[in-house]
């Protein structure tokens, strides 16, 4: 079965562009096309997708209804794979659309939507409660970090790196803790070491938990980038 797809884009060339790619691939159905935020949950009321590929400001209000959207369909439709397409290279937004649980969710720049295997990866892997960040943001979110020799996710202990783990996986407190068999305060505990070593001591809550995902994605992204591109 293809994957269906509602696609929501307020400028029309972008929109007809993404699409027509989407339609020329095998395995991949576009259901509906709309270019705001509320026809687009109209049209995942109506039509059931597998993933919803949205752009980060529509109307109403141009501000970040794309991130409303996956808000809302993380309540309504938990198993929804989105797809955010931005032009901001700001990890804000990126940031934003994880705060609610990193699974089943992409943040990609619309800079590199035409590099078509980058599009179809995303739209894949948040099918499959998968979730990726755009290179490009997530350079920006830890080039302070990455000029050090050492990753400072290398500082963790094997529990530590456990738990980050599940947290990229979208699981709460609660859930960690009974998929590692631990306490919630001993994994509380774990958490807070895991924020002071990688520097987000002073971050607000939710966001420490985020940022410490997207660092997370981002050394298993460069470890399987540097794999593919071995000899």
């Amino acid at each position: 079965m293809p994957i269906r797809i509602v696609l929501a884009e307020d400028h029309y060339l972008v929109r007809e562009g993404v699409r027509r790619l989407l339609d020329a691939q095998s395995g991949f159905e576009v259901a509906a096309v709309c270019g705001d935020l509320d026809s687009l949950m109209e049209a995942v009321d109506r039509e059931a997708p597998d993933v919803v590929v949205t752009d980060v400001r529509m109307p109403p209000g141009h501000s970040d209804e794309g991130i409303q959207a996956a808000k809302r369909l993380r309540e309504k439709s938990p198993g929804l794979g989105v797809v955010v397409l931005s032009q901001y290279a700001d990890p804000t937004y990126a940031v934003a659309l994880l705060d609610t649980g990193s699974a089943g969710r992409a943040y990609v720049l619309k800079e590199h939507v035409y590099d078509l295997d980058l599009l179809l990866m995303s739209i894949r892997v948040v099918s499959l409660g998968g979730s990726l960040i755009d290179p490009t943001v997530v350079e920006r979110l830890v080039a302070d970090r990455t000029r050090a020799t050492t990753s400072p996710l290398k500082q963790l202990t094997t529990r530590e790196r456990e738990v980050l783990q599940k947290m990229a996986e979208g699981m709460n407190n609660a859930s960690i803790a009974e998929d590692l068999v631990l306490t919630e305060r001993s994994v509380e505990k774990v958490i807070n070491s895991i924020f002071m070593k990688l520097g987000l001591t002073w971050e607000p809550a939710v966001h420490k938990r985020v940022k410490a995902v997207i660092l997370y994605l981002a050394e298993s992204d460069r470890g399987y980038r540097d794999e593919a591109t071995q000899p």
